[in-house]
């Protein structure tokens, strides 16, 4: 791969975590104008959580299944594909006659939306200079926030024309597709090129994720974005609910939520780099006992919203990062041709997570008990995912100097 050809990889997989980001609040503030008799849209509650909740187990299935389509025939052509698939029943999403179609446009859209992120990361990784796979993670994903904010800005100059939302992000999947084909480079050294017999190197499947000592990397590494996403989608979710029965005012609470995002970003910049620097797997472990220890502080009630915000802030900086910093361990725990395989699997099991930290946080607000035991099941989640994290064996190359080193030693032996 050209060195000159990484700025079209880091823009172009970037914009590509953007679009799920975009894709989840869009839905989000759309279903409250769907919902609303007086628009006369004929769409209940119950309909959209149908809906909403089809579209990640698309997400959840198409991410798992992309791993061993990338890892077989290299990560462009499938990535390309995806942001295809995305886009089109993006842009038909708003056209569907009632629930039951929605649904379905919705899951299928969800199939290449979840392939996107996995290799989308896995090149970034693949084509970070000196081995810098957690900078390289952390920096994608911040992808996802500018990609909400986008979304959130769209629903409040758009309104009840909740249509152009869908419209938007589906048009420009479609035109990011030709400049895919015609800029993004191949970053798989042993993808399967068409008309030739094989590729050089190994060839993995799935059940290696579980053979040569792999397993308790593989359980590890589920058990870990499993909780990890059930501690982002769970807070994202329901975190202004909560605050508002622990007495805090609504408006505030949504302040709060903005503010733990901010924290996320920030998380995201300088939690990839201390990784690549002080080692991943040792970086996951801090970030997740930290976040046991912020969400837990959380169910104490403040009177203080300069301290409130402070804890915020900093939950935001170790709670989003860690669930990222999972797939930049991925890059450095599978051999080079499992790490697509690998990163799907891992991702896939983790929107198993994104499904049930939602649905716990609202089984509690239902009973009335999500504060304070909201942040005591995010905080016992954080733990589970520090003792997981914990198990799996360190890598050989747990730094980008180290990794780098051994690539060098690798390519030479070859």
């Amino acid at each position: 791969m050209k060195t000159a050809s990484r700025p079209w990889i880091v823009a172009l997989c970037w914009l590509t975590v953007a679009f799920e980001g975009f894709d989840i609040v869009a839905l989000g503030a759309t279903i409250p104008i769907l919902t609303d008799l007086t628009h006369g849209v004929g769409v209940t509650a119950a309909d959209m959580t149908f809906v909403a909740t089809i579209s990640l187990v698309g997400v959840g299935i198409g991410a798992t299944a992309i791993g061993p389509i990338a890892d077989r025939f290299g990560r462009r052509v499938p990535l390309i594909a995806c942001i295809l698939l995305f886009s089109v029943f993006t842009l038909i999403f708003p056209l569907m006659p009632n629930p039951a179609m929605m649904g379905i446009a919705r899951l299928i859209a969800g199939l290449g939306l979840g392939g996107c992120m996995p290799v989308a990361v896995t090149m970034m990784q693949e084509s970070a200079p000196g081995g810098r796979k957690a900078h390289a993670s952390t920096l994608t994903m911040t992808g996802y926030h500018a990609g909400a904010v986008l979304a959130s800005l769209g629903a409040l100059w758009l309104g009840a024309n909740w249509h152009w939302l869908f419209y938007l992000g589906g048009f420009i999947g479609l035109l990011i597709v030709p400049v895919m084909w015609a800029k993004l480079p191949e970053t798989h050294p042993n993808a399967v090129v068409a008309g030739s017999a094989s590729a050089a190197g190994p060839r993995y499947g799935v059940r290696d994720l579980f053979t040569d000592g792999r397993g308790r990397i593989t359980i590890g590494l589920w058990i870990g974005t499993f909780m990890g996403l059930l501690l982002v989608y769970g807070l994202n979710t329901w975190l202004p609910k909560i605050m508002a029965e622990a007495g805090y005012a609504m408006s505030n609470s949504l302040v709060m939520l903005f503010v733990m995002n901010v924290g996320a970003i920030i998380g995201l910049l300088v939690g990839g780099r201390i990784g690549d620097a002080r080692g991943v797997k040792g970086t996951i472990l801090v970030w997740f006992g930290a976040s046991a220890v912020l969400l837990a502080l959380l169910s104490v009630r403040f009177t203080s919203e300069i301290a409130l915000d402070a804890v915020l802030l900093a939950t935001g900086v170790f709670v989003f990062s860690a669930q990222v910093l999972i797939y930049a361990l991925v890059g450095y725990a599978y051999p080079k041709s499992l790490i697509a395989t690998g990163m799907g699997f891992t991702s896939g099991v983790g929107r198993l997570g994104a499904i049930v930290g939602p649905l716990i946080s609202g089984v509690l607000v239902t009973a009335g008990i999500a504060y304070p035991a909201g942040f005591y099941m995010f905080a016992a989640a954080a733990v589970i995912a520090f003792v997981a994290i914990a198990l799996v064996p360190k890598p050989k190359a747990t730094t980008a100097k180290a990794l780098a080193a051994q690539e060098a030693e690798e390519s030479a032996a070859a």
